[in-house]
């Protein structure tokens, strides 16, 4: 073979290759129910990865989930042990460290005066709980009471203190799956369970990913959705809260599923909801929550003060009209 060919076999195979390397991965959709909400996964991978997807999700539900009665944080609840691991460890710390930053008001070990006020157990609400039914409650709230040990060990602030983490763990599993899908080499995704999303890179069509933010309406069916605005991002963890899809009414007041550990009842504020941007969606997921147990003032201040987070909040006017509140930071916001 002549040297000409030679090099010009060479130079073909080349841009073969490199062809090849710019090729467009496809782009997969993984859907499904867990943790009694749907999950909506999209990724850019020449690897199905879907498998992987579904053993993190066990792998959360058998640390995490307060419904799971052989979870870790069930056996926990139980006393059957004290001993913790890795993921229980993290949103541990995390809901201490939000717990700090929002003055208490975030905390996970709510779950009995949830209970007390029928949520979580599907029960009519007929009457307001007693005083001193809260009281008696209320004596177990409390993370800061809480601790690790040095060997993993967790210290209750009562044998009765039970933990439910359902208001930071949606938003630590999308961090899980993103951290996955970014392992085997996957750039462009969007993870969103129930709500909670992380996202990084693009969308199939080469732009940021859009996110519709849905409008407060009262309505207990979280599928139906009725959007009011619309943003561009394209890497970061997003979390919304609000009361509008889990409420009850009592002698003719909604009554939302949000709890105050200060005074044991259901949290009221001038905020209808909040849609949080973060790094990690763990931390938006829990800073949402803690959004909505302040007045819209406060919630602001402390959403400013942390770096790479902001928010948009959702107020009610007198004429019943919404007011979209944004904070530094946050993105345009398109109807």
């Amino acid at each position: 073979m002549k040297v000409t060919s030679i090099i010009i076999a060479v130079v073909f195979t080349l841009t073969s290759v490199l062809s090849g390397c710019r090729t467009a991965k496809p782009y997969r959709q993984c859907e499904g129910v867990v943790w009694a909400t749907t999950f909506h996964i999209t990724y850019s991978s020449n690897v199905v990865l879907d498998d992987s997807i579904r053993a993190i999700m066990r792998e959360v539900d058998e640390s995490l989930s307060a419904y799971n009665d052989a979870s870790l944080v069930s056996r926990i609840n139980r006393c059957d042990t004290d001993l913790t691991d890795s993921m229980f460890r993290r949103v541990f710390m995390e809901s201490l460290r939000i717990n700090e930053i929002s003055g208490g008001r975030f905390d996970p070990t709510i779950a009995p005066l949830s209970k007390l006020w029928g949520f979580d157990t599907g029960e009519e609400l007929k009457r307001q709980p007693a005083r001193e039914q809260l009281d008696s409650v209320m004596r177990l709230v409390g993370i800061a009471g809480c601790s690790l040990t040095e060997n993993a060990h967790i210290v209750k602030k009562d044998s009765l203190t039970t933990f439910n983490f359902s208001a930071i763990a949606k938003g630590y599993g999308c961090d899980l799956i993103g951290d996955m899908l970014s392992r085997n080499g996957v750039t462009d995704y969007m993870v969103e369970i129930g709500g909670e999303i992380v996202v990084r890179g693009k969308n199939s069509r080469g732009s940021d990913w859009r996110i519709m933010i849905d409008a407060p309406i009262n309505n207990a069916d979280s599928i139906v959705h009725d959007g009011m605005a619309v943003i561009e991002i394209d890497s970061c963890g997003v979390a919304t809260s609000g009361n509008y899809r889990n409420y009850k009414i009592l002698d003719g007041e909604v009554i939302g599923h949000t709890m105050s550990p200060f005074t044991g009842e259901p949290a009221k504020s001038n905020i209808l909801s909040v849609t949080v941007l973060a790094p990690e969606c763990i931390t938006a997921d829990a800073i949402a929550t803690a959004c909505m147990i302040m007045p819209l003032d406060s919630a602001r201040i402390m959403v400013e003060r942390l770096e790479g987070v902001s928010a948009l909040f959702v107020t009610a006017k007198e004429n019943g009209e919404w007011e979209l509140v944004p904070t530094t930071g946050f993105p345009e916001i398109k109807h």
